[in-house]
């Protein structure tokens, strides 16, 4: 047993970030499934949105809502692009390297479903640049402890009384009553998080008490058998939110990114071919290499224009031609992309290369409020693993990264309001702890009741199960809501 101030559940950018952001006293652990760089943060191509400038908010907003087909929270969106300057700002202090002009002025890009340059990026490896240069700076902290091949087994609860979010079900879906009534449920606590129940990379069972929790595990897509994500990236955050009765938003928002890398091997994660690349100019066509869509439209539009085109021509894939962006951009830009796509047998600049739909992002999950607050007292969720609103029903290109971070700086600011945990280093097992003082009068005053939860690991036993179940849940959610 272990207790921290703060646990962290995941190291991409979100939980690196919000690290960063608590204060230097707060003793902090991280726990990761795999290693730290194992983490989808580090796979964005694109790049990062902020605001360009003072004309750009509404423009922003609009982008971003119609692109998420006005089904987006506009408080969170508002939050976002508000904070978007000053998030920019940390990531340069902290020393991340955005591409700049032969003036030195920071370089904006543009992508699908963005009405202007607003993307910052570095090459075709933003997220990697972003969340190393995150990692690093956290590596520089005393307070932070980071566990690696760790994993979340389940969290340390008291339930609370609501299971399920059947409020808004008595009204027609999308309609204000609606609304108003899943809000009224966010704001109906479901129980207290006193931590986590860890599986240690040597298989033992570990448990880390903290005076908040925060998950940031990732999406869902090693849940599908073709993704961009990591496979060990399965929801987790949202099947423990199914099983303790935690508020969850939107799961059936499954984002399938349009164009990534064909691969005949179905074991292969998939390669995303960045939004960046249609950005810059490059076209899409189908089997007699005639252009069938306009690029630069939202990322579903273009999936299903994609898919439909295979249909159509009983292909198992696409073509894009990157040959129409400039060599010299093309190459500085994109050497990544192209250096995959050279070992696997095409030469991008000189020949098109075979693109198909793959499962990308998810919009849905553990649903919060815009602190990154969960409906359960002391848990917070940020990154994907969150929904928050900002995206809708589809996220706009480069919105990933910038809402991760600026919602991961709102939950930083916010747990701590709450008080420490009121226990004792040796403590051990299931008891309730009460703290008494003796009055003037000589009277025993009870002050404060606390209940810890020791887990009965017997439970976990048998952990494929265990995990199987957990998988079972999220797919049968986002297929149940679809």
């Amino acid at each position: 047993m272990r207790k921290c101030d703060v646990l962290i559940v995941g190291t991409g950018c979100s939980g690196l970030y919000c690290a960063l952001n608590l204060p230097r006293d707060k003793k902090i652990i991280m726990i990761t499934k795999a290693k730290v760089e194992e983490s989808d943060s580090y796979l964005a191509q694109g790049g990062i949105c902020v605001q360009h400038d003072e004309n750009d908010f509404e423009p922003f907003m609009e982008d971003t809502l119609k692109a998420g087909h006005y089904e987006n929270t506009r408080e969170s969106v508002e939050i976002m692009i508000g904070h978007s300057r000053d998030t920019i700002n940390d990531l340069l202090e902290y020393g991340v390297r955005f591409c700049r002009d032969k003036n030195g002025e920071l370089k904006y890009t543009r992508e699908g479903g963005h009405g202007k340059h607003r993307i910052l990026h570095h090459k075709d490896i933003t997220g990697e640049e972003i969340t190393s240069t995150l990692y690093a700076r956290v590596k520089e902290l005393a307070n932070v402890e980071i566990m690696e091949y760790t994993t979340m087994v389940d969290i340390i609860a008291r339930d609370g009384e609501a299971g399920v979010d059947i409020r808004s079900k008595r009204f027609p879906e999308g309609t204000l009553a609606a609304k108003a009534s899943a809000k009224e449920f966010l704001q109906h606590k479901t129980g207290e998080c006193f931590g986590a129940v860890i599986r240690k990379e040597d298989g033992s069972f570990d448990t880390i008490y903290a005076d908040c929790t925060v998950l940031a595990t990732g999406g869902v897509g090693g849940l599908y058998r073709y993704s961009t994500n990591f496979r060990h990236l399965t929801g987790d955050g949202v099947a423990l939110a199914l099983r303790h009765g935690i508020a969850t938003k939107d799961v059936d928002y499954v984002q399938i990114h349009p164009t990534t890398f064909y691969s005949e091997n179905i074991e292969d994660r998939s390669f995303l071919i960045s939004e960046s690349v249609r950005g810059e100019g490059a076209k899409l066509y189908n089997k007699n290499m005639e252009r069938f869509v306009n690029e630069l439209i939202p990322r579903d539009k273009l999936t299903a224009a994609i898919r439909e085109q295979m249909a159509k021509d009983g292909t198992e894939h696409v073509w894009e031609d990157m040959r129409t962006i400039p060599l010299d951009e093309l190459v500085a830009h994109f050497p990544n992309i192209l250096e995959y796509c050279k070992d696997h047998g095409f030469d991008a600049t000189k020949e098109c290369i075979p693109i198909v739909p793959a499962q990308h992002y998810f919009m849905g999950g553990v649903k919060v409020d815009k602190n990154s607050q969960t409906s359960m007292d002391r848990l917070y969720a940020v990154g994907e693993t969150a929904c928050n609103g900002v995206h809708g029903k589809n996220r706009l290109a480069s919105n990933s990264l910038l809402e991760s971070l600026v919602f991961a700086k709102q939950a930083a600011n916010d747990l701590l309001k709450y008080e420490p945990l009121d226990m004792d280093e040796d403590f051990d097992g299931m008891e309730t702890k009460v703290k008494m003082q003796t009055d003037k009068d000589g009277q025993v005053v009870v002050t404060k009741v606390c209940t810890f939860l020791t887990p009965d690991y017997s439970k976990y036993d048998d952990i494929e199960k265990w995990n199987e179940e957990n998988h079972k849940l999220v797919l049968d959610e986002i297929n149940r809501r679809n």
